[in-house]
């Protein structure tokens, strides 16, 4: 295919793809450790064709361009103000509220979500009613779809970095490298934070030529965003579109809170169903073994909700993941005597805990969940750099591109024209981001970072230095990765730098504690600025169909940047004072399965240490999964068409499957994929008005419902407090 473009849906549509297509390219999914490469839908199949040359995907007579911008409205106003404080303040609200789920979500799946959808459609419903209520002077006055655009941006920026606490700090936590609990390190977490918040947009700026004005890459989220805000301000059923999108997202919202927060007071009944501990009441006595191993029905709304953006691809093989390590190997290794469980609390005849993380005999005893990490992280890591190897042409010309940019500055014009194919800029020289303003906030970072990792964690200037180059490096893996697939391997990229700094930290000598903690630090800085260049670039693709200002949206993310720096570390801190388990390795069962931190510790670990702590028969088996890993990735690229893509096993999702401990995620997930590729078959126009604003309203709303219950759980007054254990396995609470 030699197109770029997204197919066109029903008139007033946010252009949706075929719907014989199974994919979903709506959701900007991250998993950790590499999330899952979602189904790859129409519009990123043709983005990864080395082909393309920009051309567009016809349908019929009707078509949609995703590389230029979108034709003007004649009638529409002129919007003379974007960045304003209405648009900034409710971004950063409505930011506020993803980055709150988003450390749930992540420490539940090492999945996080993007704000866009939400801060689009959300942030529609607020401005503009208020926009037509409120005299100018309060604030009131026309709001459009560049304004809309700001909004969506300060969101998808305050709700970043989440994924920090979801890896890295709890790792850190496990290990011993901090203080003894989050809340005696709350002005470290900050600072730490502040040093990562801005790296990635300030390289978003010199990466935005390549990939959207040249490269022409998709960022599915960014044109789904754009799509939606075009679809809520033009068109004769754009106020209609608007309503309909709006009260969707609102009811699915307050369903997904309330249920969250209800069902912790009866989780056996509303919330986790024990079908197979049900059945062994009933006489099935061996039944009980799958309630071991985790095959437990939740009813969670943001997981459901991701199966429904993400396509079956990812749920799929997800699912699959779960089943091969859940059971079939992990049973397999028990009943050869490779891994042990315990005994459960729920004194159950013939139940078992597999869960555990004990590290006092790792290698000769080790658990299943333990024994299983080490499949599930080689295959992502295997899986995301196979990936960046069969893009590096287009990644090379990215950072020749950023360097010339920079060189541009002190050798003149003519080292650019030279060197790089001179790209034209559609944004007037008034809208640009300045080069002064967005190296101003890379020099300030830069300098702020070596600071406090100098004076905070006793880490050398050269070593800082040298983890902000790779973090910029790293970047481009984000960038390339989100704009053909739509997803951003921010744990992989964490992991990958943790592999060099312990390198180097042995290499200096360091004690197993000191190169612990170096390597998990370099990594968090790559994560954090991979996360924020992905997600920015993704706005800025929605800038440009939008023919809105990169300068105003450029302000906007960083204000947002601000807003998430307190959240997530906050956030973070409620759920470790509620959650003790989160960072404490001693507890045998905790509510979060914190697959994320899993993979990181491993990797902390075996990079540190004399010997690696792993077990021979899962390190053989890590091995040939990364090359069924390896040689499915290339085989995609090389041998089968693209039209066929959704039907290679996804290996990402694969690994996390395995590094997930319970089945609830990859079950919903499931259920929710296999939900909308029905409704997309058989009710089209429906799904496209509702499916997108209701996924985002659960996933939001669980994520907001589980602050709540961590407040609940501070304050003494739970479910584990004075909930039912109707339900619940042996009567024990199982909230």
């Amino acid at each position: 295919m030699t197109s770029n473009g997204i197919q066109e849906g029903s008139p007033g549509s946010p252009g949706i793809p075929n719907p014989n297509d199974p994919a979903s390219p709506i959701m900007k999914e991250k998993y950790s450790s590499s999330a899952a490469s979602e189904d790859i839908s129409m519009i990123e199949r043709i983005s990864q064709d080395d082909n393309s040359d920009g051309g567009e995907f016809v349908s019929g007579k009707r078509f949609i361009n995703t590389n230029d911008p979108f034709p003007l409205d004649p009638s529409a106003p002129v919007e003379e103000r974007q960045l304003t404080v209405r648009a900034l303040f409710v971004g950063c609200l409505l930011g506020a509220v993803i980055s709150a789920s988003n450390v749930y979500l992540g420490l539940k799946t090492g999945w996080t979500f993007g704000a866009s959808l939400f801060g689009s459609i959300f942030g529609f419903a607020i401005l503009k009613p208020f926009s037509t209520a409120a005299p100018r002077w309060l604030g009131g006055g026309y709001f459009g779809p560049k304004e809309n655009n700001v909004c969506q941006s300060t969101a998808s920026a305050a709700g970043s970095l989440g994924l920090l606490f979801t890896s890295g700090f709890p790792a850190a936590y496990q290990l011993g490298l901090l203080s003894a609990s989050p809340r005696d390190d709350i002005g470290r977490l900050f600072t730490f934070t502040i040093c990562c918040a801005f790296f990635g947009l300030a390289f978003s700026i010199p990466l935005r030529k390549f990939y959207i004005l040249k490269l022409k890459l998709v960022f599915p989220s960014g044109v789904a965003a754009a799509y939606t805000i075009r679809s809520l301000h033009v068109g004769k059923t754009a106020a209609m579109n608007a309503k309909k999108k709006t009260k969707a997202l609102i009811i699915s919202f307050c369903f997904a809170i309330t249920l969250r927060v209800v069902s912790e007071y009866a989780p056996g009944i509303l919330w986790d169903w024990h079908i197979f501990y049900t059945l062994n009441r009933l006489g099935w006595e061996y039944i009980i073994a799958a309630e071991s191993w985790g095959w437990i029905w939740e009813w969670t709304p943001a997981f459901i909700g991701a199966g429904m953006l993400t396509g079956i691809n990812s749920s799929y093989s997800f699912l699959g993941g779960s089943f091969l390590a859940w059971a079939i190997i992990g049973p397999a290794i028990v009943h050869t005597g490779k891994a042990f469980g315990i005994p459960a609390v729920t004194s159950i005849p013939g139940q078992m805990n597999y869960s555990s993380m004990s590290l006092v005999d790792p290698v000769n005893q080790p658990s299943p969940r333990y024994w299983l990490v080490w499949p599930g992280t080689l295959m992502l890591l295997c899986t995301s750099f196979t990936e960046v190897a069969c893009n590096w042409k287009s990644i090379y010309s990215a950072a020749r591109i950023a360097i010339g940019t920079l060189t541009e500055r002190f050798y003149g014009g003519s080292h650019e024209k030279n060197n790089i194919e001179e790209i034209v800029d559609p944004v007037p020289p008034e809208d640009r981001v300045p080069f002064f303003l967005w190296a101003g906030v890379l020099v300030a970072s830069i300098v702020v970072t070596c600071i406090v990792m100098g004076v905070q964690y006793g880490q050398n200037v050269g070593i800082t230095i040298l983890a902000i180059v790779f973090a910029f490096l790293f970047s481009f893996i984000g960038c390339e990765s989100s704009g053909r697939t739509n997803i951003n391997p921010v744990t992989s990229i964490g992991n990958a730098s943790q592999l060099i700094f312990g390198g180097i930290g042995k290499g200096q000598g360091y004690s197993v504690q000191r190169g612990e903690l170096l390597n998990s630090l370099s990594g968090m800085l790559a994560l954090g600025a991979a996360e924020q260049a992905a997600d920015m670039i993704s706005d800025l693709k929605t800038t440009h169909l939008l023919r809105a200002s990169p300068k105003a949206v450029f302000f906007g993310q960083l204000t947002g940047a601000i807003v998430s720096i307190f959240m997530s570390a906050g956030v973070y801190i409620v759920f470790s004072t509620a959650y003790p388990c989160i960072n404490d390795l001693s507890y045998t069962t905790c509510s979060f399965p914190i697959p994320d931190v899993q993979a990181w510790r491993a990797v902390g670990v075996a990079v540190s240490s004399a010997t690696l702590p792993i077990p021979p028969s899962s390190g053989y088996t890590a091995i040939g999964l990364g090359i069924a890993a390896v040689i499915s990735v290339v085989a995609k690229y090389t041998v089968v068409p693209p039209k066929y893509h959704n039907w290679v096993p996804n290996f990402n999702a694969i690994g996390i499957g395995f590094i997930m401990n319970v089945c609830t995620y990859p079950l919903a997930m499931f259920f929710g994929s296999t939900i909308a590729f029905f409704w997309r078959r058989m009710f089209f126009s429906h799904y496209e008005m509702y499916c997108f604003a209701v996924a985002a309203g659960f996933i939001a709303g669980e994520g907001l419902g589980g602050i709540v219950t961590a407040v609940l759980t501070i304050a003494g007054v739970s479910g584990a407090s004075y909930g039912t254990t109707v339900g619940c396995p042996g009567g024990v609470y199982c909230g």
